[in-house]
């Protein structure tokens, strides 16, 4: 029979007795293993056993890695910083970014505070020749008033230039949807939905393409011809000095203005042509 002294002190250090019980032999547990009675009960108890599969580190572990990955805002790809960005994208932004500095300095016409406030008014002149409106008009009225075939031609031709040269540019500026300089002032002449998109220049696209339409089919003098070219050229200058739009939508209207009359001349239309569709259409 083991001696009181020994019982206690067994007691004390976590140990229990075997069910032997008098052999003197003590086997030891740890303090945080459960009770075979309490297991069994536990087992029994569905609630408690969903609570221990709650509690436990593996389920603890993955739900926090889930609420992690799931419940934390992602950041937008567009937001987060690219460490190997490509030749091209690094040439676009700089470019990007030069443009915008340079329509800003040139853009000193933007509003009556601006240094050379006092040339807007003449500016605005300049904007308005470029306008499509003046230019269906005029193309229109001319035509109604040639009695030459040669003359109603030529006008025939430009009208549905101009006309073209809208749909082009409202195509192109409905798809980049480049919003206009923050310096610009929306009081421009007779605008539409699109016009508050800045890419291409309009005003560019149409000075580049009458230009070289009225230096082909009209016998003009040197003088003329010159004043042709310059006109075109204080368009699409005065639309970065109103702060209209950036250097780049200018060069580029430029561009696609000389190309929309090689368009032209592959659409020729003679006035044969034309009665022979308006024929067709009655």
């Amino acid at each position: 029979m083991p001696s009181p002294k020994a019982r206690n002190s067994a007691g004390r250090s976590g140990s229990v007795p075997s069910p032997g019980g008098g052999n003197g032999r003590y086997e030891f547990i740890a303090l945080n293993r459960t009770p075979p009675h309490l297991l069994q009960r536990q087992g029994s108890d569905p609630t408690s056993a969903r609570l221990r599969a709650s509690e436990s580190p593996n389920r603890r572990r993955g739900s926090g890695s889930s609420t992690s990955s799931t419940g934390g805002q992602q950041l937008p790809e567009e937001d987060c910083m690219r460490l190997n960005p490509s030749f091209i994208e690094i040439a676009l932004s700089s470019l990007l970014a030069i443009d915008l500095w340079l329509s800003k300095r040139l853009g000193v016409c933007a509003c009556e505070d601006s240094s050379w406030g006092s040339v807007r008014p003449l500016m605005k002149l300049i904007e308005i020749s470029g306008h499509g409106i003046p230019w269906l008009a005029g193309a229109a009225y001319c035509l109604y008033k040639s009695d030459s075939i040669a003359g109603q031609e030529v006008m025939l031709n430009l009208l549905m230039a101009l006309v073209l040269d809208l749909v082009l540019v409202g195509v192109v500026k409905a798809a980049v949807r480049r919003r206009r300089p923050a310096h610009n002032q929306m009081d421009m002449f007779a605008t539409f939905s699109v016009d508050r998109y800045s890419f291409p220049s309009g005003h560019a696209t149409r000075a580049a393409m009458c230009a070289r339409f009225l230096l082909a089919h009209l016998v003009l003098a040197a003088p003329l011809r010159v004043l042709v070219l310059l006109w075109a050229s204080f368009v699409g200058f005065s639309r970065v000095l109103l702060g209209r739009h950036n250097v780049t939508d200018v060069v580029f209207g430029f561009f696609m203005g000389y190309w929309q009359y090689n368009l032209v001349e592959m659409l020729w239309l003679s006035p044969l042509m034309f009665q022979s569709m308006i024929g067709q259409l009655d």
